[in-house]
């Protein structure tokens, strides 16, 4: 980032990055569910389930905040905290 203004694509590479760490956590949630579910722990089981819905929406965001840059209007991106 610089002082007058956003390096666009270092941006989107520090997108890209987040994104890759939420796709990784989403990754073991989804393993952890199966254990638990596995493991007869239908309560942990859901929770986790939930947990792993929740990091695909982050994902969601994330892509859209890319796909917001790759616009005419680079001013009005904005990433939502969920």
């Amino acid at each position: 980032m610089c002082e007058h203004g956003i390096n666009v694509d270092q941006l989107k590479l520090a997108i890209g990055q987040s994104d890759d760490a939420v796709a990784m956590v989403q990754q073991w949630m989804e393993q952890l569910h199966h254990l638990c579910d596995h493991g007869h722990r239908p309560e942990t089981s859901a929770a986790l389930a939930q947990a792993s819905v929740l990091l695909g929406e982050v994902r969601g965001k994330l892509e859209s905040a890319v796909e917001s840059l790759e616009g005419e209007d680079v001013d009005t991106v904005s990433v939502e905290r969920v």
